[in-house]
């Protein structure tokens, strides 16, 4: 079997990708006038794509320790962003959900990450488009499910 080694490593140019939209999509959510973080931004997208989840599954879906996820989540309840709220079936884990007030400012972060992802495909041709987000899905199908961690 003959494998072609790219010039740069695929997961070296998706890392890349990553920083730099990060970086755009901070700037942009500063710009924008959202009063949350990039971080506070990222939990309120999770839980509103994610109604209804434990905070210990949040935390595992957003890949951070629950400790952090906490202090985020006690600065958007705060703010009036999201709730927690008794989950039914064990009184000592909480349910966190978007509150109302949240609307406006999702709307914001919506048309900043709606613009971020325009400038990526910038020139992209619409079926090309589709192929990136397909081959993209398909390696993370791919490697989404390799199990747990390897300790060392």
């Amino acid at each position: 079997m003959t494998s072609v080694v790219p010039p740069r490593p695929i997961g070296y140019l998706v890392a890349d990708i990553a920083r730099l939209m990060r970086r755009r999509f901070v700037r942009a959510l500063a710009a924008a006038d959202t009063g949350v973080t990039a971080a506070e931004a990222r939990v309120l997208a999770y839980v509103e794509h994610y109604p209804g989840q434990r905070q210990a599954a949040l935390a595992e879906r957003l890949g951070v320790e629950p400790m952090t996820l906490s202090a985020l989540l006690d600065r958007l309840e705060a703010a009036g962003l999201l709730r927690r709220l008794p989950d039914p079936q064990d009184r000592r884990a909480k349910l966190i959900e978007i509150d109302p007030n949240a609307t406006p400012v999702l709307e914001r972060i919506h048309d900043v990450a709606i613009r971020l992802r325009m400038e990526a495909v910038e020139g992209f041709a619409p079926a090309d488009v589709d192929a990136v987000y397909d081959l993209l899905e398909r390696m993370h199908e791919n490697l989404a499910d390799c199990g747990p961690p390897e300790t060392s």
